[in-house]
């Protein structure tokens, strides 16, 4: 049995079919429809696509053709022995399981202040509150966004586009997306939102929400039509409590992503699996890092020993034209050397990260030119040579040292 049909779910299910013809396979989704990307929701937002285009597999019954059994129910508790156990559905119904793959994501963290509960405030995270911002995007009409991290930055190209006036609230944070950007990098993007219109405000304290509704913070208030709630997810665990899973950040898992009890894997943004970069153990709530969660934990499942290398942190966001990426440790490693080029009035920036002379971390904004190289270096952990150096005083070099590294092998170049 899986519980969650996002990208982990979908594709742990389908790995095990292809590896197992014979065993009885149910796919629970917490919400109501079939299976959709979250990620597609701001084009939904924007006029892109509409909600058919966010299904994951566009193929009518695919799931049934694959001999896989959907239901839209939300799971309350899992039992578990040895051996397999029991999950309880929110209809009261039970199921029996012998292995369960827990991959039920993320919900909405909503900010420790009252009035979150009031009409016109809304998350942006499933398809209705997609339907709930959508009925409110006209030109003109006032938007709120508490919040200015990664699931802010997804929403505002959606906003923007639809002319209404956008107000992003970073409030004590300083910057807007601190968890992926340098403040140099988070100033820059700040700056491009201000050019096209957005209000981003990082200073003050978010006091409360009223009817209206209205934010009131220690600085100021402001009357909205639509006040957005973006301040972080948290993993979707409760109904783990009491079956000896071992819950930190998310659900721990080792290299096969099993959990402490023997018969519950875990996969995608709910699972604490292993960083590639660092070997610790943490929570990336990527959709690459879940796809491959989901079939890495289906290969466990049905018996074909598989062990997980761990995952690149990764984060490439759209902010409203301005396209940024960050990977590994962009933050830097202790005793390691950084590199940094910045272009204020193109909006390009350029972060380097080196352990010795390997490359550990970047951050770019700007065209995604060098995206595949930087990627490659980082997880490949290739040794730079003399390239070091050379990227130390040309961080645009990245594509020819790449190259060079890569297919100079065996010719004596770059050596």
């Amino acid at each position: 049995m899986v519980i969650g049909a996002g990208p982990a779910g979908v594709r742990a299910v389908e790995t095990l079919r292809e590896h197992d013809r014979r065993s009885d396979i149910t796919l629970v989704s917490g919400e109501a429809g079939e299976p959709y990307a979250r990620m597609a929701i701001p084009y939904i937002l924007n006029g892109s696509i509409d909600e058919a285009g966010a299904l994951q597999r566009k193929t009518p019954g695919h799931y049934e053709k694959l001999g896989i059994r959907y239901l839209n129910r939300r799971a309350e508790q899992v039992q578990a022995r040895p051996d397999g156990g029991q999950v309880t559905l929110d209809d009261g119904s039970v199921l029996d399981y012998d292995q369960l793959l827990v991959a039920t994501g993320s919900s909405p963290s909503l900010p420790p202040i009252p009035g979150t509960d009031l009409p016109g405030v809304v998350t942006c995270w499933t398809l209705e509150d997609a339907r709930a911002i959508a009925d409110k995007l006209k030109p003109g009409a006032r938007v709120v966004m508490i919040g200015a991290g990664f699931v802010a930055g997804v929403c505002m190209k959606a906003l923007v586009g639809t002319g209404v006036q956008l107000h992003v609230i970073a409030g004590r944070a300083g910057q807007i997306l601190r968890t992926m950007m340098t403040p140099t990098g988070s100033r820059m993007l700040q700056r491009w939102l201000e050019a096209r219109g957005v209000d981003v405000i990082t200073s003050g304290r978010t006091e409360r929400i009223e009817p209206g509704p209205r934010l009131v913070m220690d600085t100021r208030t402001i009357e909205a039509d639509l006040i957005i709630l973006a301040t972080g997810v948290k993993p979707n665990v409760s109904f783990l409590e009491g079956t000896g899973a071992r819950i930190d950040q998310g659900v721990v898992v080792d290299h096969h992503m099993r959990t402490t009890v023997p018969c519950i894997y875990a996969a995608g943004d709910v699972a604490q699996g292993r960083d590639f970069s660092t070997g610790e153990w943490v929570v990336h709530a990527l959709q690459p890092t879940a796809t491959e969660h989901g079939r890495i934990a289906a290969l466990n499942m049905v018996g074909k020993e598989h062990p997980y290398r761990g995952s690149l942190s990764m984060n490439v966001l759209d902010t409203v034209g301005l396209i940024s990426h960050t990977f590994g440790e962009w933050q830097g490693r202790e005793g390691g050397e950084v590199v940094e080029q910045t272009d204020e009035e193109n909006f390009l920036y350029t972060r380097l990260c080196f352990d010795g002379d390997v490359m550990v971390g970047a951050i770019t904004i700007g065209p995604p030119q060098h995206v595949g190289a930087l990627r490659g270096l980082i997880h490949t952990r290739r040794p730079l040579g003399r390239w070091k150096a050379e990227l130390m005083r040309h961080p645009h070099k990245v594509m020819a040292a790449f190259v060079e590294l890569t297919h100079g092998e065996g010719r004596g170049v770059g050596r």
